[in-house]
C-alpha cells in the first residue's frame, strides 16, 4: 500500500508543515497532497515543498478545474515537475457539479500540452484552442510549450458520481474517490471496470492508481476522536454545493446514511450550525477513518488494505500515527 500525506489547504494564515513532510518522506510515504477551496491554492505551497524534499511525489488533491484554464493547469504542474526535478508530481484534478464534457475536454488539452507532439488546438464541445466563441477576433494561433515538461505526467480526477468514476477510468491514470469506503467496492468495481472498457488499449486496474483517504488517530477516546471529525462533515454535507446539488450529501446518502444526510442539510442551512454537527452520526465518521488504540487500527486497516486499492493518504496530527501507518502499510524508510 502507497502511503500519501493531506495536509489539505490554509485557513485565515498559510502554514506548512514542513517538518511532517519531511518525516513522511524518510517513512517512505510516496506522497503529499495539498487542496484547494476559497483561499490558498494547490500548486504554490507544493513549490515550496519540492525545494525541501528530494523523493517524495507532489499531488495537487485537488485544483479545481473552474479555477484556471487547462493550459494554466498544465503550465502550473509542469513548472512544478521540473522545479521538483521531474517524476513527482501528480495533477490532481476536480470539479464541484456534473460537468463531464468539460472534464474530457480539459483532460485532453493538458496531455497535448504536456506531450508537446504539435502546437495545441483543440475542438471540444465546451473548450475550444484557440479560442472560437463570442467575441473571437479569428486571429489565434495554436503554440507549443516552451518547456519540454513530462510527457507521461499523471492525472488523476477526484469524482464520486456514477458518470464521473466511469469517466476517470477511461481518461485519467488515477482515481481520488470522493468519500470511499472499503464496502462501497463491489458497487464501484463495475463503474471503473466500464471506463476501462471504453479506454480500451489494455487499460485496467494493473495500471490505475486508487488513492483513498482517512482520517488517523491513536486514541483511547474513540468518540472524541470521531467528534471531531464531524464538524467538517457537517460543513460539506450541510453547506457545500447547492441545496438540490451537493456531491458530499449525495455521497452520504449512497452509503446508507439518507435520513441523516438530509436532516444535517436542513439544520445547517438553517443555522443551526450546532445541531448539524451533532447530527452527523458516529458510524459514519468510524468507517472512514483508522482512529482507536493500536490494536484497533491495525485491525481496521485490513480492509482497506484488501478492497483494492494502491494508495491511502492520511490526515493526522500525530507522527506516532504516521509511523504505525508506515510499519502496517509496508512503507520502506529512507535515510
Amino acid at each position: 500500500m502507497k502511503l500519501g500525506l493531506s495536509i489539505g489547504y490554509s485557513g485565515a494564515e498559510l502554514t506548512l508543515p514542513v517538518e511532517k513532510v519531511l518525516l513522511a518522506e524518510r517513512l517512505g510515504f510516496d506522497s503529499v497532497w495539498t487542496a484547494e477551496a476559497y483561499g490558498s491554492d494547490a500548486i504554490s505551497p507544493l513549490a515550496y515543498l519540492a525545494a525541501v524534499t528530494k523523493r517524495i511525489r507532489l499531488g495537487t488533491g485537488i485544483m479545481q478545474l473552474a479555477a484556471r484554464p487547462p493550459v494554466s493547469a498544465a503550465m502550473a504542474a509542469g513548472t512544478l515537475d521540473a522545479l521538483a526535478g521531474g517524476g513527482r508530481v501528480i495533477a490532481g484534478l476536480g470539479v464541484s457539479g456534473p460537468q463531464i464534457v468539460r472534464i474530457r475536454d480539459y483532460v485532453a488539452i493538458m496531455r497535448k500540452v504536456f506531450e508537446r507532439k504539435e502546437p495545441v488546438a483543440h475542438a471540444g464541445r465546451e473548450i475550444s484552442l484557440p479560442y472560437t466563441g463570442p467575441g473571437a477576433l479569428g486571429v489565434g494561433k495554436p503554440l507549443m510549450s516552451i518547456l519540454h515538461m513530462n510527457p507521461r505526467l499523471p492525472i488523476w480526477l477526484g469524482t464520486g458520481t456514477e458518470a464521473n468514476v466511469k469517466l476517470t477510468a477511461e481518461i485519467a491514470d488515477g482515481w481520488l474517490p470522493l468519500g470511499f469506503v472499503p464496502r462501497l467496492m463491489p458497487t464501484l468495481q463495475p463503474w471503473l471496470e466500464e471506463g476501462f472498457r471504453r479506454a480500451g488499449r489494455h487499460k485496467g486496474f494493473a495500471n490505475f492508481d486508487i488513492q483513498a483517504r482517512a482520517e488517523v488517530a491513536i486514541t483511547d477516546d474513540v468518540r472524541g476522536a470521531l467528534a471531531r471529525m464531524k464538524p467538517r462533515v457537517a460543513l460539506y454535507v450541510g453547506g457545500m454545493g447547492h441545496r438540490d446539488k451537493n456531491f458530499h450529501k449525495e455521497m452520504m446518502i449512497r452509503r446508507g446514511f439518507g435520513e441523516a444526510a438530509q436532516r444535517i442539510q436542513e439544520l445547517y442551512l438553517g443555522r443551526r450550525k450546532d445541531e448539524a454537527v451533532a447530527a452527523v452520526p458516529d458510524e459514519f465518521c468510524d468507517e472512514m477513518s483508522l482512529v482507536g488504540p493500536v490494536a484497533r487500527i491495525r485491525e481496521r486497516y485490513r480492509a482497506w488494505a484488501d478492497c483494492g486499492i494502491t494508495g491511502l493518504t492520511l490526515v493526522t496530527d500525530q507522527p506516532e500515527a504516521m509511523e504505525l501507518m508506515a510499519k502496517l502499510a509496508g512503507a520502506s524508510p529512507r535515510t
